[in-house]
């Protein structure tokens, strides 16, 4: 890039100002070019004279990390640390970008949207791939008692360290993997009760021919003809970071790939998804689209909606909206505690604010016994902080009990949209605002909707009170290990604390369709209010059913529970 060209960029000129072309400020790039730091200019330009649209001509536009913004970055449910990224939109108001069909090609460890006490920005009409993937795919060629024989395409380089794989790309930029997960190529989603693989990645690799690689390890098994994916060992790149902003839109977005999750929100309100695709690439023969969760929401209040969109073939859930736990540590005084951020993936994780209401709850049976508000705060580090409350703590308050924000939840509104092909489950429902889910297609190895929440690993606040499933067609699910019914209403509750605690409440489920080959249809504990009622149930043959004689309604330690018109 031309130092020249910068310089020409500030005082550019436009017909309205309010609108800029990114078109203006790419004179001297040439077809291939980075364009990262054009992006770099044009929204200084933008912030400058408050610009309403970012415009792009459709074109494929190629972005690298040499020029890119660089910030340590937090964010809940991915792993933390020092990113790039092309577009920093933090602090930045009322502004659309809009790709016109554009492709946003990446390259290497680099993410494209950031923001940060962001508002009213939209997103219109492009997508997100990279040149390299963060996973590797590669064909079975044979399979014996001493491992596996996989085949790479050139679209997932490698080399050998000794006996060490290592997958890179042209630049020799290497691309951490950690377990192993078959997929079947002709159904195109992970191949029958398939199980990840936790062989590590030191395991012994010998290359037999070019692009073909022996495992040797017996713990590695699969089928000669279906597809091994090498999971991305961190989840460090996802596609759109939102962290304390609001009213945000997505309309026409296509994410190919990641590395982390598609559109992952922070203490954020009002999002808003249409048409928005999480697929792997046309024509790129890819089997996998993204390596996390399609969206995912943490702590956040006003709206979340998800219309029209397509998540398929992601590494994990379509969607996990929930609130955060952290742990008691130690009672200091009569109105002070210590409290941590447990899980690694949500450290930094600053969702307490001075004023904010709290519960407390007992953490093996995560029941709530009292409420108090914030006086004042001390953030020790990325997972300590110091807490003074308003009140006199409850006597009950003790080293390792919990504490969440009630100070709002989300409205939740899903509804035609079509989830398939993924790994894991296909929705989680952990939000305590009124919740509908209606009008989807579910077809996924586990799980299609799951109710969590738990103060033992994720430390995930949930405990839902208003949700409505309805009209929805649940497509022969649990084909796969990560779930026992088709909806499961849980949390990580210590089963003798179960029948004393409705942590879930008033859940309906009426007028779907369930095609099943695997009779389990729901599951659940410790709810109160849950009706099953005028739903269609059909047979199907479409895979081998392991539980014929299961039984398709399993509920435990509930009260108001009617199941219906069977």
């Amino acid at each position: 890039m031309s130092s020249i060209l910068c310089s020409m960029w500030l005082c550019a000129g436009y017909a309205n100002d309010k609108v800029v072309n990114i078109a203006d400020f790419m004179k001297y790039v040439r077809e291939g070019d980075d364009v990262t730091p054009v992006v770099t200019e044009a929204l200084k330009y933008c912030r400058k004279v408050q610009a309403s649209k970012l415009l792009f001509p459709k074109a494929t536009y190629n972005f690298k990390k040499d020029f890119a913004v660089e910030k340590y970055h937090f964010i809940s449910n991915n792993d933390e640390g020092l990113k790039r990224f092309v577009f920093d939109l933090s602090g930045i108001k009322n502004l659309e970008i809009d790709g016109q069909g554009s492709l946003f090609l990446l390259n290497g460890f680099l993410s494209p949207f950031l923001l940060d006490k962001s508002s009213n920005i939209t997103f219109r009409n492009f997508s997100i791939d990279y040149s390299r993937t963060f996973h590797s795919e590669g064909k079975i060629l044979k399979v014996d008692n001493n491992g596996i024989d996989i085949q790479f395409s050139s679209g997932f380089p490698y080399k050998i360290d000794n006996t060490t794989l290592l997958f890179t790309d042209k630049e020799g930029t290497v691309y951490p993997w950690s377990d192993l997960l078959e997929f079947d190529p002709q159904r195109r989603e992970t191949a029958f009760m398939a199980k990840d693989l936790w062989v590590g990645s030191k395991v012994p690799v010998k290359e037999i021919s070019p692009g073909v690689v022996r495992l040797k390890s017996p713990d590695i098994k699969g089928t000669v003809g279906n597809v091994m994916v090498f999971a991305a060992g961190h989840r460090l790149v996802p596609a759109f970071n939102i962290s304390s902003s609001n009213n945000i839109r997505f309309f026409d977005v296509n994410i190919y790939h990641c590395g982390g999750m598609g559109v992952i929100a922070q203490n954020s309100s009002n999002i808003y998804l249409d048409k928005v695709k999480v697929s792997p690439a046309p024509g790129s023969g890819r089997i996998i689209s993204i390596t996390a969760d399609a969206t995912h929401f943490s702590n956040c209040t006003g709206k979340v909606v998800l219309e029209n969109c397509l998540f398929e073939n992601q590494k994990d859930d379509a969607s996990n909206i929930h609130g955060i736990y952290s742990r008691i540590t130690r009672v200091i005084s009569p109105n002070e505690i210590e409290v941590k951020l447990v899980h690694r993936q949500q450290f930094g994780f600053d969702y307490l604010e001075e004023g904010m209401e709290l519960e407390f709850a007992d953490g093996p049976s995560i029941k709530t016994y009292s409420k108090n508000t914030i006086k004042s705060l001390d953030r020790i580090n990325k997972e300590y902080t110091r807490v003074t409350l308003r009140q006199p703590l409850d006597p009950a308050t003790k080293s390792g009990d919990v504490i969440a924000s009630i100070n709002g939840y989300p409205e939740v509104l899903i509804r035609n949209c079509v989830i398939r092909g993924n790994r894991a489950r296909g929705i989680l429902l952990n939000s305590r605002g009124t919740t509908i889910v209606e009008n989807n297609v579910f077809h996924v190895p586990g799980a299609a909707i799951l109710f969590e929440g738990d103060a033992s690993f994720w430390y995930e606040q949930s405990g839902v009170n208003n949700v409505i499933i309805r009209n929805n067609t649940f497509d022969n699910c649990n084909y796969g290990v990560w779930g026992t019914a088709c909806i499961e209403v849980g949390s990580g509750i210590v089963k003798e604390y179960r029948a004393n605690n409705s942590y879930h409440k008033n859940i309906v489920i009426e007028n779907n369709v369930f095609k099943v080959f695997d009779p389990r249809i729901l599951k659940a504990y410790s709810v109160d209010g849950l009706v099953f009622r005028s739903n269609k149930i059909e047979r199907s043959n479409d895979y081998k059913s392991l539980y014929p004689n299961a039984e398709p309604f399993v509920v435990d330690d509930c009260s108001g529970v009617q199941i219906e018109n069977l």
